[in-house]
């Protein structure tokens, strides 16, 4: 008689850039079961140069990826405001999100933000009110501190939800 092959839960790191604070928020999914680990946030000092706003949030998060050791990551797509300057420089912020967990050698996948509140909320113009309602029914031992880390959670929840369909797509982005 042969047994199943023991399945083990997936980490996930889940990120919200931001220049003034990056979210961050990481859980575990094992078959269906979504797993709180941890989440908070990567501030930056909103007097300092930007290359030093960008190297806290590096910093930051390799401190969050070396203490929780995620094996998957997902950044929130960054949405297009009506000034230029502050998209580029949160641009900028997202770049540095993406590059940390690429550093470690982790895939990072990417979602929309109405794609994030329509997985976790079931609508794609849900307000930070209805995510922090349904994180409390998804993940009840999670209690985000910010709206940042709440976003996080959000993010990482949605990997979890697509993430066979988004791997497949980063593998093939990569045998181009």
């Amino acid at each position: 008689m042969t047994s199943l092959p023991i399945r083990s839960p997936v980490r996930i790191l889940g990120i919200d850039p931001g220049l003034r604070r990056t979210g961050w928020g990481v859980i575990d999914i094992d078959g269906n079961r979504l797993i709180y680990v941890g989440c908070g946030s990567v501030e930056s000092r909103e007097a300092s140069p930007l290359a030093e706003r960008l190297l806290a949030i590096h910093e930051g998060l390799v401190r969050v990826l070396g203490d929780f050791k995620p094996a998957e990551a997902a950044v929130e797509q960054t949405f297009v405001n009506k000034d230029g300057a502050s998209t580029l420089k949160l641009g900028q912020a997202r770049g540095v999100a993406m590059l940390a967990p690429a550093m470690f050698g982790i895939a990072v996948a990417e979602y929309a933000p109405n794609q994030v509140k329509k997985t976790v909320v079931g609508a794609g113009h849900a307000d930070k009110n209805q995510i922090r309602v349904m994180l409390g029914v998804l993940l009840p031992k999670a209690d985000p501190r910010t709206p940042d880390a709440a976003d996080a959670l959000a993010i990482a929840i949605t990997h979890a939800h697509h993430r066979q369909s988004a791997m497949l797509k980063l593998k093939v982005a990569a045998i181009r």
